[in-house]
């Protein structure tokens, strides 16, 4: 069993969780829901794309400290459990849902930020700057076929991480009952 200072920082290991987590979907919850639609309402195609280029930029770095938080408090848990054997307490474990769950999420956000988000940037570059009918069309072509693998990939990385906060609340009451 834990100490009470494991306990205490078990206690602070799952608050910096559920806090990571609620900005990670929150952020993206409140883009999806009130940024975008009030960007477009308010800006034209350009500048609105442009505008949320750097609001994603920003939530990203908001995401990469979520993983940062999780990555090492999961880490702490993990470590606890390990070194606990039986006697461990049941809050310091890390069931396999959640840990498929972390990695997914943190393998998508990988790929969103690392590679398919600057290509998007680069291919939403190309569009504004397209000069012609024809070229401006396939410019914008080409960036709307990445833009909806990125756009779609964040909805799937919301729907995870709406699953681990979900699994997180039904180990917590499992682990209080």
């Amino acid at each position: 069993m834990l100490n009470r200072g494991g306990q205490r920082v078990l206690i602070v290991c799952h608050t910096l969780e559920l806090v990571a987590l609620a900005v990670w979907v929150g952020g993206l919850v409140v883009i999806i829901g009130a940024v975008i639609p009030a960007v477009f309402n308010s800006f034209g195609m350009e500048p609105g794309g442009r505008f949320l280029t750097r609001v994603f930029d920003g939530y990203n770095r908001l995401t990469l400290a979520a993983i940062v938080i999780l990555a090492g408090t999961t880490g702490w848990r993990v470590r606890q459990s390990r070194e606990g054997g039986n006697s461990t307490q049941a809050g310091s474990r890390m069931s396999r849902t959640e840990g498929m769950l972390l990695s997914l999420m943190i393998a998508m956000a990988a790929l969103i930020i690392l590679v398919l988000g600057p290509m998007s940037v680069t291919l939403q570059e190309q569009a504004f700057a397209a000069q012609g009918e024809a070229a401006k069309k396939e410019a914008y072509d080409a960036f709307f076929r990445t833009h909806m693998i990125v756009r779609a990939l964040y909805v799937v990385n919301l729907g995870f991480g709406i699953a681990l906060l979900t699994v997180k609340a039904n180990t917590k009451l499992r682990v209080e009952n």
